[in-house]
C-alpha cells in the first residue's frame, strides 16, 4: 500500500496550497512526528459521503460489536481522509470532539434524541441496521473540504484506517 506521508505530501497538500487551515495542518501532521493530530482514512458509502461534503452531516459514527478502530484511537484535532467506497478520497475534514459510547438501552436512545439529525438518520432503518453493535464512536466535525479526486489503493475492507494515531493518546 502507498504510504500515508506520500499520499498527504505529494497527492493532498498540493491540492490546498493557499487554504491556509489546511495547509498548515497537513504541513504539521507531515513535518512533526510529534504532532498532537492523528490522521485516519474513513471509508463512506452513499448518500453519507455526499451529505459530509455538503456540510448536512455534522457528526460521523462507527458502531460496532469489538473495541476496533476508531473506537478509542481518535480524538479531537485528528483529520479523516473522506475516501468514497472502491474509490478515491474526496475530501477531508476535523474532528472537533469525540464520544465514546459502550451501548445499552439507555445510549441508545441518548443517541437516536441527540445525534440523529446530526448524523443524517432519522430513517429508523439506519439504526436497525446498527442494532446489534455494543460500541459507538461518534465524532462531530468540521472545516470539511471537497478536494479532486485523489486515488488512494487500499485492498481490505475495513471501513476506517488509523493512518497515524493521534499523539494525545499516548502522552
Amino acid at each position: 500500500m502507498v504510504s500515508w506521508h506520500t499520499v498527504v505530501a505529494n497527492d493532498i497538500l498540493p491540492v490546498v496550497v493557499g487554504d491556509c487551515f489546511w495547509e498548515d495542518h497537513l504541513r504539521e501532521i507531515i513535518n512533526n512526528d510529534t504532532s498532537p493530530a492523528g490522521l485516519h482514512l474513513a471509508v463512506f458509502v452513499e448518500p453519507y459521503l455526499g451529505y459530509i461534503l455538503e456540510g448536512k452531516k455534522t457528526v460521523e459514527s462507527r458502531f460496532g460489536m469489538r473495541r476496533y478502530a476508531p473506537y478509542g484511537q481518535v480524538a479531537a484535532g485528528d483529520i479523516l481522509l473522506l475516501k468514497e467506497s472502491s474509490g478515491p478520497i474526496l475530501g477531508l475534514c476535523r474532528v472537533s470532539n469525540v464520544w465514546f459510547y459502550s451501548l445499552n438501552p439507555n445510549s441508545w436512545q441518548h443517541l437516536r434524541s441527540e445525534f440523529a439529525e446530526a448524523l443524517c438518520a432519522q430513517d429508523p432503518d439506519f439504526w436497525t441496521q446498527r442494532a446489534g453493535a455494543s460500541f459507538a464512536t461518534l465524532m462531530q466535525i468540521d472545516c470539511v473540504r471537497a478536494i479532486e479526486p485523489i486515488p488512494f489503493p487500499k485492498q481490505d475492507r475495513r471501513g476506517w484506517v488509523v493512518l497515524r494515531p493521534p499523539g494525545l493518546l499516548f502522552h
